[in-house]
C-alpha cells in the first residue's frame, strides 16, 4: 500500500461522483457498459461492508439526446429546414433524470442491490431542518444496504444560471458531492472523470505529468487547465476547486478515471490511483509525487555538488550517516518490527520475512565460531569502512605522453545517476546509499512494499545527514511501483539501473528500458565435491553454504559429487548431514535413483530455502559441463549467462586449477563456502548487488563498479592539422 494512501484502511463511508463524460458516450447516449462496470465494483464494496453514496451527473446530456431524437422523429422535412431552437436545459434535465434512474435501477437490481433517488437543489441546504432530515434518511438507507443516488434537480433549480453559476452553496455535481461528503460525514470522496487524474497541464499535452498527490503550496498556480468537459458543466478546474474545499475541511478526495476497470476498488485498496487531495499533504513532501524526471534531475545536480567536495568532506558525510543510524536505532527497529509483523500477518514466505527483519542474528557454528551480529551496528561499521577507504573518485589510472608537451590521463569518475530497485532487504538501502555517496553518484531507490516503513525511516535518517551544500535530493526514495515505468524511460538522465531481486524483476526491467542494466537473475550456486576432497572439510563447506542463510543469492542450490563418493559411502554421509539440518533434497536422474529421493523438476531452480538439488557426475569435466549447461537460462531462443558463484572442494590442486580456470561464473572458489561471495566479506565495505553480466562489473559490485573513466588531456597549444605537426611518442608515464 502506498504510504500516502494508508488512510484508506479506516475508510467505511464513501461518496462516489460519476461525471457526465463517464456515464455518457461521445454521441450523448448512456454508456451502459461503463456504468455497469462501475456498478459491479459497487456491488463488491457493498458486500464488504462499505457504505456507498453515489452522486451522478448526466441527466441533462441524456435528456438532450432523447429530446433531439424525438424532435427529429416528429419533424416534417419543412420543419427541419428552419433554424433549430436550442432545447431548454430544464426540460432536458427532467427527461434525462427519468431515463438515467431507470437505467441505474435496472442495472443495480440485476446485482441484487437496492437503490434510492434523492434530488436536491441549492436552496434546500439553506435549511438546517433539511440537513438533519437528509442525514437521517441517508443513514437509514445505508443501514438497509441501499445505495442513495444524488443529483441536482436542475429541472426546478432557482439559480439564475444553473449551468454556469458558481456563487451558491454548491454550483455543480462536483461541489454537491463535496458538500454531501462533509454533511454526511464520509471518510472519502471519489470523483470519477474521463482522465486519470489531475495533470500538470492539459492531458493531451505530452509534456503534462500526472500529479499523484496535490500539494496546494506546490501546485497552486503552477497548473494549466485545458477546456472544460466535453459534455459536463465544469471540467477539471471545477473538480479541483471542489476537491480542495472538501479536503481542507477534513475529507480526503481522489480524482480518478471512471474509464479504467476496477479503479474504485484500487482506490480503496490503497493503490496509487488518480490524484489525492488531503489536508495533511503538505507534510508528505518526502513521500509525494515529485515528478520522476524532476527527481532524477535533482539527484544529478546534487551529485555534481557532492563531487565538488573534498575527499575528506565526502568521507565525513558517511561518518555522520553511521552515527545517525546508531543514534536512531530504536526508531528504526520500531518501524522494522511493524513491517515484519505486517508481513507475518499477510502470510509472506519465511525466507522473505528473514530478509526483511533488521534483527540480531547468529553466524552458524559450523565454521567453529559463533558470532553475534547486530544489523544496525553492522551497517554503521560497514559505512565507516567505506569512509576509511582510499579516495576512489579522480584517481589517475593511466598516464601517457602522446607527444612532447601533450600528456593524457585516464581517471576514475562517477557514473552519474543510479536507479536501484531492490526487494525485501531494508539494510540494502543503507548499503547502496553509502556506496553512492562514496562514489559520487546521485541515487534513486525503490524498495519492496513489504519494507515501506523501514525504507522510509532509513531514507529519512540518511538524507538528514547530507549537508545542505549537497542537498538531500541526492538520494530519492521512489514510493510506488507505478513510478518505475516513468523512471525507466529517462535514459537521458539515469545512467545505470541495478535491479536486486527475483529473476522476474530483473527480466521485466531489462525488457522495459534503454538504460544499461547491471544485475543477476537466478543465483544458481554449485558446489562440486571431488573424489580427492577432505570430507570433513567438504561437510563444513556444504552445510555452511546451504544453511547459514538459505535465502541469500550466494547460498548453494546444487551439490555435485564425484561418482566415487557414491560408491564408498561418503555421499550418503553428506546427505545424512544435510537432512539432519532439515534440508529437503531433490535429485538429478542419477542421485534420485541411488538415494531414493524425489527427482528435481529442473537443475535451473533457486530454492532460497532449506532445499537443494544433488547430482552425481563422473569427474571435474562433467561438473564443469553441468554448471555451464544449467547456468544458462533460455528465453525466446536467447541465452544469457547467469552463473553466480561456484565452488570445488578438492585436495588435488591440479583438478582444482582446471575448475577455477574453466568455470565461466562471476565468482569461482576452491575449498571455501559460496557464502563468501559478498561485498563486505570481499573487503569492498558494502555492495550494491551481485552482477553476473560481463559489462561493466562482475561479481559483488562495490565502489569501483559504480565508477567509469574520464580522459584528461593537458597540452601546450598543439593542434592536429592532419597530424603533420605532431610527433607521437605514446610513452607510459609512471603514476608515481
Amino acid at each position: 500500500m502506498d504510504p500516502t494512501r494508508a488512510f484508506v484502511k479506516n475508510v467505511r463511508r464513501v461518496v462516489i461522483k460519476v461525471g457526465t463524460a463517464v456515464v455518457t458516450r461521445d454521441d450523448g447516449r448512456l454508456a451502459v457498459g461503463r456504468v455497469g462496470a462501475i456498478f459491479e465494483q459497487l456491488e463488491g464494496l457493498n458486500a464488504q461492508g462499505f457504505e456507498i453514496i453515489l452522486v451522478t451527473s448526466g441527466a441533462v446530456g441524456a435528456g438532450r439526446q432523447r429530446l433531439k431524437y424525438r424532435r427529429l422523429v416528429n419533424s416534417s422535412f419543412a420543419d427541419l429546414q428552419k433554424p433549430q431552437v436550442e432545447l431548454d436545459g430544464k426540460a432536458c434535465a427532467a427527461v434525462g433524470q427519468n431515463g438515467l434512474m431507470a437505467l441505474y435501477d435496472n442495472l443495480l437490481s440485476q446485482l441484487d442491490i437496492t437503490s434510492s433517488q434523492i434530488l436536491v437543489t441549492d436552496n434546500d441546504f439553506k435549511s438546517r431542518d433539511f440537513r438533519v432530515q437528509l442525514s437521517q434518511t441517508v443513514n437509514s438507507l445505508l443501514a438497509l444496504r441501499s445505495i442513495p443516488i444524488f443529483n441536482e434537480n436542475d429541472a426546478i433549480s432557482t439559480r439564475r444560471a444553473p449551468y454556469a453559476d458558481s456563487s451558491g452553496i454548491f454550483w455543480d455535481n462536483d461541489s454537491l458531492a463535496g458538500l454531501l461528503a462533509l454533511e454526511l460525514k464520509a471518510d472519502l470522496l471519489v470523483l470519477l472523470s474521463d482522465v486519470d487524474g489531475l495533470y500538470s497541464g492539459p492531458p493531451s499535452d505530452p509534456r503534462s505529468k500526472l500529479i499523484n498527490t496535490y500539494i496546494k503550496e506546490k501546485h497552486e498556480g503552477a497548473i494549466t487547465f485545458g477546456d472544460k468537459s466535453r459534455v459536463g458543466r465544469g471540467g477539471m478546474n471545477a473538480k479541483v476547486k471542489a476537491a480542495l474545499n472538501t479536503a481542507c475541511s477534513g475529507t480526503p478526495v481522489i480524482i480518478a478515471s471512471g474509464f479504467t476497470a476496477d479503479n474504485i476498488t484500487k482506490v480503496l485498496n490503497g493503490e496509487r490511483v488518480g490524484t489525492l487531495f488531503h489536508q495533511d499533504a503538505h507534510s508528505w513532501l518526502p513521500l509525494t509525487d515529485v515528478g520522476s524526471r524532476e527527481m532524477a534531475v535533482s539527484a544529478r545536480e546534487c551529485s555534481r555538488k557532492l563531487q565538488g567536495l573534498s575527499s575528506k568532506d565526502r568521507a565525513k558525510i558517511l561518518f555522520n550517516i553511521a552515527a545517525s543510524l546508531e543514534a536512531n536505532e530504536g526508531l528504526i527497529m520500531v518501524e522494522n518490527d511493524l513491517d515484519v509483523a505486517a508481513a507475518e500477518s499477510a502470510g509472506y514466505d519465511r525466507s522473505l520475512i528473514s530478509r526483511l527483519a533488521l534483527t540480531p542474528w547468529k553466524a552458524s557454528s559450523i565454521l567453529g565460531t559463533v558470532l553475534l551480529f547486530f544489523e544496525i551496528s553492522g551497517l554503521a561499521k560497514s559505512i565507516r569502512t567505506l569512509a576509511e577507504m582510499d579516495e576512489p573518485v579522480g584517481q589517475v589510472l593511466k598516464r601517457t605522453e602522446l607527444a612532447e608537451g601533450l600528456d593524457l590521463e585516464k581517471t576514475s569518475c562517477p557514473l552519474g545517476v543510479l536507479l536501484v530497485v531492490f526487494e525485501s532487504r531494508p539494510d540494502a538501502l543503507a548499503q547502496i546509499a553509502s556506496l553512492a555517496i562514496r562514489s559520487g553518484n546521485g541515487l534513486l531507490l525503490k524498495g519492496g512494499k513489504e519494507a515501506m516503513r523501514s525504507n522510509t525511516i532509513l531514507h529519512k535518517v540518511i538524507t538528514s545527514s547530507i549537508p545542505d551544500t549537497v542537498g538531500a535530493k541526492l538520494i530519492g526514495l521512489v514510493t510506488s511501483r507505478e513510478e518505475i515505468s516513468d523512471l525507466l524511460k529517462l535514459d537521458d538522465v539515469i545512467d545505470l539501473v541495478i535491479p536486486r531481486g527475483s529473476n522476474r524483476l530483473v527480466s521485466e526491467i531489462k525488457n522495459s528500458t534503454k538504460i544499461p542494466v547491471l544485475g543477476h537473475a537466478d543465483g544458481i550456486c554449485h558446489i562440486y565435491v571431488d573424489k580427492s576432497a577432505n570430507m570433513e572439510m567438504a561437510k563444513r563447506i556444504v552445510l555452511d553454504a546451504k544453511i547459514d542463510y538459505p535465502a541469500a543469492c550466494n547460498a548453494m542450490e546444487t551439490l555435485l559429487v564425484h561418482h566415487d563418493l557414491s560408491t564408498n559411502g561418503e555421499l550418503q554421509k553428506l546427505v545424512d548431514e544435510l537432512q539432519l539440518e532439515g534440508v529437503t533434497l531433490y535429485g538429478g536422474p542419477k542421485a534420485s535413483s541411488l538415494l531414493e529421493i524425489e527427482e528435481a523438476p529442473s537443475f535451473h531452480h533457486e530454492y532460497s530455502s532449506r532445499a537443494c538439488t544433488v547430482e552425481i557426475v563422473s569427474d571435474v569435466g562433467a561438473a564443469i559441463a553441468h554448471i555451464h549447461k544449467n547456468g544458462r537460462h533460455v528465453s525466446n531462443f536467447q541465452f544469457s549467462l547467469i552463473a553466480h558463484t561456484d565452488c570445488i572442494v578438492a585436495d588435488d590442486n591440479e583438478v582444482a586449477e582446471v575448475f577455477l580456470h574453466n568455470v565461466d561464473s562471476a565468482a569461482v572458489f576452491h575449498n571455501a563456502s559460496t557464502r563468501f561471495c559478498d561485498g563486505a566479506r570481499f573487503g569492498l565495505g558494502a555492495e550494491v548487488g551481485i552482477s553476473t553480466s560481463r559489462i561493466h562489473a562482475r561479481g559483488p559490485v562495490g565502489v569501483e563498479g559504480l565508477l567509469t573513466t574520464r580522459w584528461i588531456l593537458r597540452g601546450s597549444g598543439q593542434v592536429v592539422d592532419g597530424d603533420k605537426g605532431v610527433i607521437y611518442t605514446h610513452k607510459d608515464i609512471s603514476l608515481e
